[in-house]
Order: structure tokens, then C-alpha cells, then sequence
């Protein structure tokens, strides 16, 4: 084995829980093993104890038959990634590499090949001069990747190198893992997301500290043979037939995929009412191929349900009688330039009441800049973005009363207390007295904050500190509101109590714009925008998007199949004008 775990136990208090409860496992080398697991599962502290990072409370650790702790040569042997990976934004690309490999001794004729093929292997070339600040997601991920393996490294150990990371940029990163572990390394890929596990040879899905079940992908899906159903011809709107169904007994998850709603039972066989769920007289359920997803939510004993606290302290959205329904965000010819390099190039489209529009593109596609203009960030350079029909370069301060923002970053003060945080932010948006006090009750009640309140926000785990940012998003009852990247690194449990809020607001006539690089996510969208080089190159609903791209090749694609495929189609159309 390449790495042995036994009777593992991490604690980082002396009486409080273990981190790591008594982990006991074995990794084959050649292998891409995937840790998966809610935040607070453990899988960072299992990467850096298997780093020598962290010192194992009890039990043993052995990576190619050392102690990772004790044993020096062993370093040069193993090549970690953080989550948060450690490069200097303001050193260019190759003076990162300059640095990790000094740090790593990589020197002379070595160093010179390491380099070389380094550079080749990420497409880093060309960018050997552009400071690392500056790269977009996915190109600061291969960088980091190029660090870590400088060196002669048997053992690489990733830790959610995926997040942020756009669905063609992930591609091009496993391509180059699987590379790697045709060579002869072993791999451990941590990931909160369960399609990027369904590509590693084996999985240890993890809870609490623990191994909850551990085999190849196809083995854990084949448990789930039967309980894995997709709801059709809907009659009824999707959102209010995902509720419904998952207030029945025998179903114990559902998410929105397009026109359909996907469902997972109890148990195989066991199928609900359809009356009851009131999807429509022609609505039937065929049963679908398991996703390891849908084993993993059944481990932890079923989703969060589809009733958001959130939709009781929430009131209805009424616009002005003058005011068109159809085009509550608008853009109209947006065009934004930075010098000689334009990142938004005449892009239009309208948002009506009520609606969930996806802002979709890879990293560097313009996708950000048109979503901070509409949200009164970004000045637009010509063209106009409105909201509520007020023109945000014309009126920004009072567009913005009737906005929420949640940042993808989340904006909030990390040395504050989760109820400071509340205060502040109620503070800001005008609450004050009486009312100030209710709408932090609502709040603290909707989304469960009550135990976390004196906590300081810096400590919160991501999760909750989802649940914090948009709550204080929510504090003046917005009309719109706008979501950049909102779960990026979230586990299934806590993206879907998610958008059971978001759903919530919809449902209440919240018009909502969120960028995403989550393509099941994308599925919740009633419509989205792909943006590419600047431009919107595709509009429409998530299924006409698929349909779009179908091909012989690709008779039933994914969300991500037509991510790629249409900006492949468009990149084609321009390499051939330019030739």
C-alpha cells in the first residue's frame, strides 16, 4: 500500500470531539483516491496529517511505508496542495516556481527540466511573465498543481483543488491528474462535490470524523440500484413539486434537474403518491442511473426537506403598477472596457419577477464584470444595466436599496460576532429600533444561527457562514437579489438547504441573478445567460441549452456537456472567421 491509516484519532482539544475517529484505511498507489465529505468532515485534517502537518493524537499514519512525521526524506516524496493554496499574488508565474522549487531543493540541471515541463504540462508557458494575482481560477489551480509537483513527489495529496474552478478548466485539471496517475503517483483528491468523485478509481466518503463507507464509485452507486427516480411531464410549477414531493415519506432527497425533478427513496420500490404531490395528470417517475451523490445523501440519512423557515418571515414581492414585470434586471448593450481589453461586449437580456437567472462562463469570460455592473458594483463603459428600471450608473444609491448582494467571498466582518454581524448589517440597509430587533429575531430563527451568535464569524464553519452572509443579504427585504458563486465548496446537505431558501424567495417573487460553477446547480435555473469572451453567446432554459448540444457523439448531455460544448462551438465559429 502507498499510504496506511490505522486506528487513526486526531483530536485539537484534549476532551472535546475527535477531528479524526478512529480512521482506519489503505491506499493502493497508482490510484486517485477521492476523500468526500460535508465541511467539517475531517478530509483536511486526514490530507495534513498524511503530510506531516499534524501530529496523529493516537494511532499510526505510514505513506510509503514512513512516518510522514518523523521521517525528513519523506518530504521531498509527498506533494501538497492546500485548500487555500499558498502563492504569492504578487510574484509572477515563474517566480513561484522559482521559490517552491528553492524550498524544495530543486536545483541545476533538474530544476531547468522541472521547469520545462512543468510549464508544458499545465499550458503555463506563455504566462511565465503575467503575475499569479492576475491568472483567472483555473490557471492559478494548475500553478499551485505545477508547485506541488515540483520535485520527484511518489505521493500527491489535493485538497479541494476543484473549488472555484470553471467546468472546463476542471476538465483540463483531472485530464492532467489522470496523467499523473497513469505515471505511477498516487493521489488523494478532497472534494465537497460528489460528479468529481464519481471520477476517482476509489472513494472514502466521510462524516463527523469518520469513514461512513469506502469502495469504488460504481460499487457505491450500484447500492443505490432502484432508489434513484426522475419526476416528468410536470404540470405544475417545479419548485412547488419539489416541495411537495419531498414532504413524502418515501422520499428522502430530490433536487430540480431542468423540466424534471429528481427524487431518491427510502427504499427501492417503495414509491410515493403522486396525487399527493400534485405534479400534474400525466406526471410519472422513471427510474434513473444512481449518482454517488444520491448514496451519499442516503449514508447521512437523507436531505435537509423542502420547507425554508425563510418563507414565513419573507412577504410577497408587489411591484410598482408602472413598473414592467418582464424587466425587473435589465441590461441593455452592456459594455465594459479596462484600457484596450473589453471584458463585457454588447450584452443583453431581461430578468422578470420572480425569476432565477444563471450567469454562466468560464473564468475570465466577462461573467463577473456583467454581474457586477448589474448589481451597481462595476460602472458600465457604454450601455445601461437597470434595476427596478432605475439606471445604476444614473441612480446607484437607490437601486441599491432595493437590491441584496451576497459576495462570492462573503462580505462579512470575520472579527465580529455572528450577531454583531446582524447588527451591522441591519444598521447599514437602514433598520433601526424595534424593527431592527424583529428582523434579526426572524433572521436568527430562519436560519438557525441562535447557538452560533457569540461566535466570531473568522470561526464559523462554511456553512454557517453561508447562512450568515445571506441572511445579512436579506435584512432589508430586497426585491432582487443578486448571488456571485454562493455555495462554491459546499457540501450537497448545505447546497441544498441552500436553494430551498432560494426557492423560498422565488416562490415570494424575489428576483434572483447567480453566477455559478456548479452545473447541477445550474439546473435550479428557471433561465441562464452564457457568457463567453465578453459575450452572451447562449440564452435559454437548462434543458433547451442541452438540447442545443446534442450530437451523435453526445446523444444525452449533462449541464456541463453543453457548458462545453457551446463554448467549443463558438471558439470554433471564431477560429474559423480568423482564419
Amino acid at each position: 500500500m502507498a499510504i496506511e491509516v490505522r486506528d487513526l484519532v486526531k483530536r485539537f482539544v484534549l476532551d472535546g470531539p475527535p477531528a479524526l475517529d478512529h480512521i482506519e484505511t489503505w491506499i493502493a498507489p497508482g490510484t486517485i483516491t477521492g476523500l468526500v465529505g460535508p465541511d467539517g468532515a475531517g478530509k483536511t485534517t486526514l490530507l495534513r496529517t498524511l503530510a506531516g502537518l499534524l501530529a496523529p493524537t493516537s494511532g499510526a499514519v505510514r505513506v510509503l511505508g514512513q512516518d510522514p512525521l518523523t521521517d525528513a526524506p519523506l518530504r521531498d516524496l509527498i506533494g501538497y496542495m492546500p485548500q487555500k493554496f499558498g502563492l504569492y499574488e504578487d510574484l509572477s508565474v515563474q517566480e513561484n516556481l522559482n521559490l517552491y522549487a528553492d524550498l524544495r531543493n530543486v536545483v541545476g540541471e533538474g530544476r531547468r527540466k522541472s521547469f520545462e515541463q512543468m510549464l508544458a504540462f499545465t499550458d503555463l508557458a506563455p504566462f511565465t511573465d503575467r503575475l499569479a494575482g492576475k491568472l483567472s481560477g483555473g490557471m492559478k489551480q494548475k500553478l499551485g498543481l505545477a508547485c506541488s509537483l515540483l520535485g520527484t513527489p511518489k505521493v500527491l495529496l489535493l485538497d479541494e483543488p476543484g473549488v472555484g474552478v470553471d467546468p472546463i478548466s476542471r476538465r483540463e485539471l483531472w485530464r492532467m491528474v489522470r496523467e499523473l496517475a497513469r505515471g505511477g503517483l498516487t493521489i488523494v483528491w478532497s472534494t465537497a462535490y460528489l460528479d468529481e468523485a464519481e471520477l476517482c478509481d476509489d472513494v472514502r466518503l466521510m462524516n463527523e470524523g469518520r469513514i461512513l463507507a469506502e469502495g469504488t464509485p460504481r460499487d457505491l452507486m450500484g447500492a443505490m440500484q432502484g432508489r434513484s427516480l426522475h419526476l416528468t411531464k410536470l404540470a405544475a410549477p417545479r419548485r412547488d413539486v419539489l416541495q411537495r414531493a419531498l414532504r413524502a415519506p418515501e422520499v428522502i432527497d430530490g433536487v430540480i434537474q431542468g423540466d424534471q425533478v429528481r427524487l431518491v427513496l427510502r427504499d427501492a420500490g417503495q414509491r410515493p403518491d403522486l396525487s399527493l404531490i400534485q405534479a400534474g395528470p400525466e406526471a410519472t417517475l422513471v427510474e434513473v442511473a444512481p449518482r454517488l451523490e444520491d448514496a451519499f445523501i442516503s449514508l447521512l440519512g437523507g436531505g435537509p426537506g423542502g420547507d425554508s423557515p425563510l418563507a414565513e418571515v419573507t412577504r410577497e414581492v408587489e411591484l410598482h403598477a408602472d413598473l414592467d414585470p418582464q424587466a425587473v434586471i435589465e441590461a441593455k448593450e452592456l459594455t465594459k472596457r479596462f484600457g484596450d481589453f473589453t471584458a463585457t461586449d454588447a450584452v443583453t437580456f431581461r430578468v422578470t419577477k420572480g425569476e432565477v437567472f444563471g450567469l454562466l462562463g468560464p473564468n475570465g469570460a466577462g461573467k463577473s464584470t456583467t454581474f457586477k455592473m448589474e448589481c451597481g458594483l462595476l460602472k458600465p463603459t457604454e450601455g445601461q444595466a437597470l434595476v427596478m428600471g432605475i439606471d445604476l450608473k444614473e441612480s446607484p444609491s437607490a437601486a441599491r436599496q432595493r437590491l441584496g448582494y451576497m459576495a462570492q467571498k462573503f462580505s462579512l466582518y470575520t472579527q465580529l460576532t455572528v450577531r454583531e454581524n446582524l447588527e451591522f448589517f441591519s444598521g447599514v440597509y437602514g433598520l433601526q429600533g424595534a424593527g431592527q430587533r424583529l428582523k434579526i429575531d426572524e433572521m436568527i430563527e430562519a436560519f438557525d444561527l441562535g447557538p452560533w451568535l457569540p461566535q466570531r464569524t473568522l470561526d464559523l464553519p462554511l456553512g454557517f457562514k453561508q447562512r450568515l452572509a445571506l441572511a445579512c443579504a436579506l435584512m432589508h427585504e430586497p426585491e432582487i437579489l443578486f448571488l456571485d458563486e454562493p455555495t462554491s465548496g459546499v457540501d450537497p446537505i448545505t447546497r441544498r438547504e441552500f436553494w430551498t431558501h432560494i426557492n423560498a424567495l422565488a416562490q415570494k417573487g424575489v428576483t434572483i441573478m447567480v453566477t455559478t460553477h456548479f452545473m447541477d446547480e445550474a439546473e435550479y435555473c428557471d433561465r441562464i445567460g452564457l457568457v463567453y469572451r465578453g459575450k452572451l453567446i447562449a440564452l435559454g432554459t437548462p434543458d433547451q441549452l442541452k438540447r442545443d448540444s446534442v450530437s451523435e457523439a453526445c446523444p444525452d448531455p449533462t449541464m456541463e456537456d453543453a457548458f462545453i460544448h457551446l463554448i467549443q462551438a463558438f471558439q470554433s465559429e471564431l477560429d474559423g472567421v480568423a482564419s
